[in-house]
């Protein structure tokens, strides 16, 4: 092969180091293992059951899997073939959530999932309005191929912004007014980069106030707080009383996070999972999950039954009030609150807690330093601590940050390391910047 680098191979380079300058450039992590006692204290996964590391899981999965007669592979597209394990599983969720039956369809991952709702169902001349803050899953499938090419958006969890997006649409379009197009909302339950929670009652009630002839509806991607919230665990629809509730058409609940598995399903009517079964190229060109995928998210299931999974929540959510409460107090008595780092958001609601806890830092002075990846550093390199920076682009310019998420398998000693790492770290640069005469201020 030639050693002069081609058109294509200086391209990508440019563009690389591009993002390596500006700090953005993303690795994957160096190769780790949760149960070594060498590898630092994980504040950065999604396992915020600790199910994944849970001896109990781990051996009624085993259990699972010896009495299982299927174990490996599945044959390929459920269009294809339609294991018995699936079917099986898709009719116990469809028990399980309180949902109509024939309603109810599993997809490999919450983003296939995604991508094959919003780029099949919404029709020519459909709106659909979604959260600016809305999974890169969602935008993707308004890109492969939607029809509905009228899209807006509105300021995250802002209920006067949304009123105001739909308000002007309605005033847009008299085939909106009259019912002959419909509107899709696209929301998160729970918002993976800021822990913040969609006020799902209040927009059923400003879709039920503006579209009264029923032709507008929301759709509720339950990732990350499927196994958290609700009545075992079936996230924040059912616990603000929505299941079933005519307005939402669709929610997504997935089993990699909380649940410590594999997989998805999305609750919606049968007319759609029919449609979907013919349109949703993600469910129809993929081979589906593994018998053995099925069998583990199975398992986890029987830990929300059985009521494990519900111990586990509320020790995770009651660390999370503590941690909050306990940093927030010692960054004010050392100074440092609000000038150097901001816990959480204005939005984050300190009574009904979140195992996700955004570190806000200031945004870059320059392209050699920035406060999130120097906190992240620090808490690994002090501390033993793993709590990755986010930045641009997976969040707005601007609102740079260590995104803490809390697992009920850490201790109280854990937590209080946490906290005193941060705090060491946010009086260090508070002492660096007055040594640099640098002006301290509310930035955040």
């Amino acid at each position: 092969m030639s050693s002069i680098p081609s058109a294509l191979t200086k391209s990508l380079e440019n563009t690389l180091e591009s993002r390596s300058k500006r700090q953005i450039l993303r690795r994957l992590p160096a190769p780790s293992s949760p149960s070594t006692s060498s590898s630092p204290i994980d504040f950065t996964s999604n396992d915020y059951l600790s199910l994944s590391t849970s001896p109990i899981l781990h051996a009624h999965l085993l259990s699972a899997v010896s009495r299982a007669p299927h174990i490996l592979g599945s044959g390929g597209s459920r269009l294809l073939v339609n294991p018995i394990t699936h079917a099986t599983f898709e009719s116990r969720l469809t028990t399980f959530f309180n949902h109509t039956p024939g309603g109810t369809l599993l997809f490999n991952s919450g983003f296939d999932a995604n991508v094959s709702f919003f780029s099949a169902v919404p029709q020519p001349g459909d709106f659909v309005v979604y959260d600016e803050y809305i999974h890169a899953s969602v935008h993707d499938g308004l890109r492969a191929g939607c029809r509905a090419k009228r899209r807006r958006s509105f300021k995250n969890n802002d209920l006067e912004s949304l009123s105001r997006v739909l308000e002007g649409l309605i005033v847009e379009s008299d085939e909106l007014r009259d019912g002959s197009v419909s509107l899709f909302l696209a929301v998160e339950s729970l918002y993976s980069m800021d822990g913040t929670f969609a006020p799902l009652r209040s927009m059923v009630r400003i879709l039920e106030e503006l579209f009264p002839l029923g032709n507008a509806y929301l759709i509720v991607d339950e990732a990350h707080a499927t196994g958290l919230y609700g009545p075992r665990g079936r996230g924040r629809v059912a616990l603000e009383g929505l299941e079933g509730h005519p307005r939402i058409l669709a929610r997504l609940c997935t089993f990699g996070k909380a649940l410590a598995a594999t997989g998805a399903v999305l609750l919606t009517t049968p007319l759609i999972v029919h449609y979907l079964t013919n349109y949703a190229r993600p469910l129809v060109f993929t081979t589906a999950l593994s018998h053995l995928a099925i069998i583990a998210a199975s398992s986890s299931f029987d830990m929300l039954e059985n009521g494990t999974a519900g111990r586990l929540a509320e020790r995770v959510l009651g660390l999370s009030r503590d941690f909050s409460k306990n940093l927030k107090r010692q960054l004010r008595e050392e100074g440092v609150g609000n000038n150097i780092i901001r816990v959480g958001l204005d939005a984050h609601i300190d009574a009904d807690a979140s195992p996700i806890i955004p570190l806000l830092t200031p945004p870059p002075e320059n392209r050699s330093y920035s406060p999130a990846h120097a906190l992240s550093a620090h808490l690994l390199s002090e501390h033993g601590i793993l709590a990755r920076p986010i930045t641009w682009p997976t969040v707005p310019k601007g609102q740079d940050r260590v995104r803490v998420c809390l697992h009920a398998g850490h201790t109280e000693e854990q937590v209080t390391a946490l906290v005193e790492g941060i705090v060491e770290w946010a009086k260090s640069r508070l002492v660096k910047e007055a040594e640099e005469g640098i002006f301290v201020r509310s930035r955040l």
